[in-house]
């Protein structure tokens, strides 16, 4: 099977645009959760958010000179990550365009982050908008596609908060198996009334800063950002930048609830193994591990009683959401930018705001940022609604 290696990475996040910004962020336990200044909604005074502090005129602005009639937020955080992405990989119009790269979007909101202008187009209220054929979660990947000339295979995936983990994954096993050569992989969200709305129906969102494993966790605050990540065959990387590779990638579906965990973490423990297994490494060699860690009551319990069935005495962990709030589809790209971090310099991010143990649970996150000997492995964990549970593993 062929190796696959990352040699391209493009974050925008709460925490700021490009991999540098995001970095001196973690580095210095600099959060970006905050009340909201573009985001509209009647919640914006009840609960913090994760939002880039760019506005939509901002944010086109910085798409430079083009036609983007149709763009949403999410589209434009989208194009913004996925042009830091292939420019940081050096690739070609020509390798753009080949049918040998293919693209591997996720998003849970789409379009739909322009839920009153959906409202409206949706119920003839008007002649119709720009946006009419951008509500879909798989119109930023056509609009991606159109833009930066993809030829190849195309595809978007949707499975909840483990959305760009899965879009990681799919890349890997394309480029795996010789049907791709290289695959730009990651994904997007904007905040959008219909997801702050449901979540808080749920009464799963914060009013306070989330604060992830703790034992008086109030829940999740929502976020933002987009990331993508270039995945090439080993073989057509040779002398260029290589942030890691992908060494194993698992997923399992515990299909236990809609919006929880089985109590026995089924799913946690089937996806960490299938991970572990696929790349050939025993527990005791993952060196750090970046954990879903939302902050809600199901999810932080029954991650943290799954690895530790699995691992016994953990590694260093922490929730770099604690930074971002919880960012939905892009938060598995985001996070496994974040591990390459931990990978190549050697280091963990801390999980903020930790201060009291959960009693279920004895073992407990990284509260400041540390430096390691050395980090050959980190683990990333991604779980969605439905029990979707997806874990990658990279490898320097």
């Amino acid at each position: 099977m062929r190796e696959v290696v990352v040699t391209g990475i493009g974050i925008i996040s709460p925490l700021g645009k490009g991999a540098e910004e995001n970095l001196e962020k973690l580095r210095k336990e600099e959060h970006g959760l905050s009340k909201a200044d573009f985001f509209e909604s009647r919640y914006v005074d009840a609960f913090p958010f994760g939002e880039i502090k760019l506005s939509n005129e901002e944010l086109r602005d910085m798409l430079g000179e083009g036609d983007f009639t149709g763009f949403t937020r999410t589209c434009m955080l989208a194009c913004l990550a996925f042009g830091d992405a292939i420019s940081d990989a050096g690739l070609t119009p020509e390798m753009l365009g080949s049918d040998e790269t293919g693209v591997v979007s996720a998003s849970t909101v789409g379009g739909v982050c322009y839920t009153d202008q959906l409202y409206q187009d949706a119920n003839a209220l008007g002649d119709g908008s720009e946006y009419m054929q951008s509500y879909a979660a798989s119109a930023h990947t056509n609009h991606l596609v159109a833009h930066f000339g993809i030829h190849g295979y195309a595809d978007t995936i949707n499975t909840a908060c483990s959305s760009s983990a899965n879009a990681i994954a799919q890349g890997y096993r394309l480029i795996q198996s010789g049907r791709l050569k290289r695959a730009i992989v990651g994904g997007v969200d904007s905040l959008a009334k219909y997801t702050v709305n449901g979540f808080n129906s749920l009464r799963i969102l914060s009013d306070e800063l989330c604060r992830p494993f703790d034992q008086k966790r109030k829940g999740l605050n929502l976020g933002e950002g987009a990331a993508y990540l270039v995945l090439e065959e080993a073989s057509l990387a040779e002398g260029k930048k290589q942030y890691g590779s992908i060494r194993g990638v698992g997923n399992s579906n515990d299909a236990y609830h809609a919006s929880a965990i089985s109590p026995e973490a089924a799913g946690v423990i089937l996806a960490i193994e299938r991970t572990l297994r696929s790349a050939g490494i025993p527990p005791e060699e993952v060196d750090c591990i970046n954990t879903h860690g939302t902050g809600t009551e199901n999810n932080d319990e029954m991650e943290l009683l799954g690895m530790s069935k699995v691992f016994g005495k953990l590694p260093p962990f922490s929730s770099t959401k604690s930074f971002t709030g919880h960012t939905l589809g892009a938060a598995g790209a985001i996070e496994a930018i974040y591990s390459l971090f931990s990978l190549n310099y050697n280091e963990v991010y801390p999980n903020l705001r930790f201060e009291n143990p959960m009693t279920a649970q004895v073992q407990t996150p990284v509260t400041a940022y540390q430096r390691l000997e050395e980090v050959r492995y980190v683990l990333s964990n991604s779980f969605g609604f439905s029990g979707n549970c997806t874990s990658l593993l990279f490898g320097k």
